[in-house]
């Protein structure tokens, strides 16, 4: 089994990377075997293109390093904290891609313009408040995910599977890992539709309520009717 989520962590990275959306060692993927209380995570610092399957790190839920030889993600904490607040997820994905890095920094939410973000994301992709200066010296990593944790606690995580950290980068989440990255990639696009909107109409409205039940919940839950049985 841990293997096998070796191989799901190591490949949602390398998707990363080939969608463009880490640079050098930026980013992480780790996924959790939940019935065993293990978390597997990118090495920390270590090059994408000498990186392994057998280099990801296999941690505990108290960060305590089960196998592996090399330091995890220095993100790890924060994906710590992600797991045992949303129980429903199972991989987690942190970026720095320019598009939605640059609503980060501009501690701006992003607005569900359209049918593209609402087939993804029940409502805006939320954005936190700024880290306070003893939460930034003192388990700076723990008190990111506590931030995130914080601004979710009237949201479903599953129906918005992603969050801007404000002055930071995004995380993204999903069931597997897998699912996490490829949220990742869905959010890079949405900000630079964002983006453009905005250039092309500095007072464009978000998309109505109709419009935006009708495009999430054909996809989700037990009305969805998108796709293949």
């Amino acid at each position: 089994m841990l293997e096998t989520l070796r191989q799901e962590v190591f490949d949602a990275n390398l998707e990363l990377v080939r969608r463009g959306l880490v640079l050098y060692t930026f980013g992480n993927a780790s996924a959790i075997d939940r019935g065993r209380g293990l978390v597997v995570i990118k090495p920390s610092g270590v090059p994408y293109e000498t990186m392994t399957a057998a280099d990801m790190v296999v941690v505990d839920l108290d960060g305590r390093a089960v196998e592996g030889d090399l330091r995890p993600s220095s993100d790890l904490a924060t994906h710590l904290v992600l797991y045992k607040a949303f129980p429903a997820i199972g991989g987690v994905v942190h970026t720095h891609s320019r598009q939605a890095t640059s609503w980060a920094q501009a501690r701006r939410e992003i607005p569900c313009f359209g049918t593209t973000h609402a087939d993804y994301f029940y409502g805006p992709v939320p954005v936190t408040p700024p880290l306070t200066r003893d939460e930034i010296e003192s388990d700076y990593e723990v008190n990111t995910g506590h931030v995130i944790v914080r601004r979710f606690r009237d949201l479903d995580p599953l129906a918005v599977p992603a969050v801007l950290v404000g002055n930071h980068a995004p995380f993204c989440w999903g069931k597997t890992v897998a699912e996490a990255a490829y949220m990742a990639v869905v959010l890079e696009e949405v900000a630079a539709m964002a983006t453009q909107t905005l250039i092309a109409n500095p007072n464009a409205e978000p998309v109505a309520q109709a419009l935006l039940d009708k495009h999430y919940f054909r996809k989700h839950g037990a009305t969805a009717y998108y796709g293949q049985k």
